[in-house]
């Protein structure tokens, strides 16, 4: 690829530049210009979504077939499931410069111009025309359909302002102002929530899906748009908010359905990559057990699988997102003010974070007696649950049992001191033995151990072999149970595979 520096200025220079010929620029498409790099990626072997994990089996080899076929798109899919930054990197299969006539408001192809003020310039100036190049990143266009755009705003409209300073009459071209979908010729031209756009407008991008062209209010201006359309959607907005209109999906190429994580590992791989838990922090370094990470991530499969959350609506990947950094960050408070110098998130610590939870799901009519929190405080019970069972399944945790129904308490805040916890944890026979098998590479450090200590407490809770109350904290398990309560589900439906 020419350098930027050296690349040509004008229209003449352009032509005698073999990169930027006449017959290569002016006979390929945007469509065609993708499916030309995107085979160039194939064949070198390099990733082509980089970030996005878990659709390599599933989304990606769709979306490869559909710009392979020139088709646009629409990605259909419930919140969160990374449909909008997939767009957005599909700006990584156009060129690094496209040349198009300086000044223009639509990226006029210097040799097929469209609009009128492009085509007089190289009436005029011919060889000497000006020429700038757009970047990849000037070529992606989105647009977050709301029911308040026009088509005006999408097509474009005749502006009386414009015509009275150029004394031109309203149907003359120089009168228009174009609209977003023009203004995006040559580019990819994205479409969020699609449903949320009017119908009369959905009909207005008919002729550009079909026919290829556009026309400005009722005057024959006709212009042979070059774009790639891509859409996104979630299936609950086609009767909660409004729908694609049935002509406008017959002329989408291909429907691309994307999901949440399959499994605990690509889901934790991702809430790694997105979650701001490595942050730095002044005379501390934070430690994240693999089993906090297990839990957080399994608190969305829980709630994906809850009966009393709206299936309908989802459950976000931004929830383990969120969780794992307010985790983090409420064991990151709890070390500053105890001055210690490793940062473990704990148990306790995924309680405090409530907040991060109970915004992230939509409850259904049993959900809402409840109340969030309470539905949200289910929901990691029955999460460590899942993720106790893989760590302690062969434990015998019967003398740990015991000391608490022969009438032993304990009691843990989020805010103690690791090493107050593990005096404490200490009075009970063999649990800080099986507590540090769960962190063997760090059980001599008393942060680490509290925290572990901490998870097999709260596995027992969560299978009902001891309680827990506000009071007394940890205590003998009541002979009779409370039919009402949510029961946690065995780890065996957890989705994920142990070796």
């Amino acid at each position: 690829m020419t350098d930027i520096g050296k690349l040509p200025t004008t229209l003449g220079e352009l032509r005698a530049t073999p990169e930027f010929s006449e017959e290569r620029v002016a006979s390929r498409s945007i469509k065609d210009e993708m499916r030309e790099n995107l085979i160039g990626l194939l064949r070198c072997g390099k990733p082509l979504f980089p970030g996005i994990v878990g659709y390599g089996d599933t989304v990606i080899p769709q979306i490869v077939s559909a710009i392979l076929s020139r088709h646009n798109f629409i990605l259909l899919g419930l919140r969160g499931q990374a449909k909008s930054r997939i767009m957005r990197q599909l700006a990584s299969l156009l060129d690094p410069h496209v040349p198009y006539i300086t000044g223009s408001e639509i990226n006029d192809n210097p040799y097929q111009p469209l609009s009128y003020a492009a085509r007089k310039l190289v009436e005029e100036q011919g060889d000497d025309t000006p020429i700038a190049y757009l970047t990849p990143q000037q070529r992606y266009v989105e647009k977050l359909a709301t029911p308040d755009v026009t088509i005006a705003d999408m097509i474009g409209d005749v502006d009386p302002i414009r015509a009275a300073r150029g004394a031109h009459d309203l149907s003359h071209e120089l009168t228009i102002h174009f609209g977003l979908l023009p203004r995006a010729n040559r580019c990819i031209f994205a479409i969020n929530e699609l449903p949320d756009l009017m119908g009369k407008i959905q009909v207005g991008l008919f002729n550009i899906m079909q026919e290829g062209d556009v026309q400005i209010k009722g005057y024959p201006v006709r212009l042979r748009l070059d774009v790639m359309l891509v859409f996104s959607a979630n299936p609950e907005d086609y009767t909660a908010r409004g729908k694609i209109i049935t002509p406008l999906k017959d002329r989408i190429g291909s429907e691309i359905r994307t999901h949440y994580p399959l499994g605990l590992d690509e889901g934790m791989a991702i809430t790694r990559q997105e979650s701001w838990w490595n942050r730095p922090t002044p005379g501390a370094e934070i430690y994240v057990p693999d089993y906090i990470r297990e839990i957080v991530e399994a608190v969305a499969f829980v709630a994906r699988e809850d009966k009393k959350i709206d299936r309908r609506s989802g459950v976000s990947q931004r929830l383990p997102i969120s969780c794992l950094e307010n985790t983090v960050s409420n064991a990151e408070r709890r070390a500053l003010t105890c001055g210690e110098s490793v940062i473990v998130p704990r148990v306790s610590d995924i309680y405090a974070s409530l907040p991060s939870i109970t915004g992230k799901f939509e409850l259904e009519y049993e959900g809402e007696l409840r109340g969030g929190e309470r539905v949200a405080h289910e929901l990691i019970r029955a999460a460590v649950a899942r993720i106790y069972d893989h760590y302690f399944r062969e434990a015998d945790t019967s003398q740990i049992v015991q000391w608490f129904e022969m009438g032993g308490t304990l009691k843990v805040t989020d805010g103690e001191p690791a090493a107050s916890v593990v005096e404490q944890l200490g009075q009970i026979q063999g649990l800080l033995e099986l507590a540090a098998g769960a962190v063997e590479d760090k059980a001599d450090d008393p942060a680490v151990l509290a925290s572990a200590g901490e998870f097999l407490l709260d596995g027992l809770y969560a299978y009902r072999r001891i309680s827990r109350n506000e009071e007394l904290g940890y205590v003998a398990q009541e002979k009779k149970r409370d039919p009402a309560e949510h029961k946690p589900t065995p780890a065996g439906t957890a989705q994920r595979q142990y070796n």
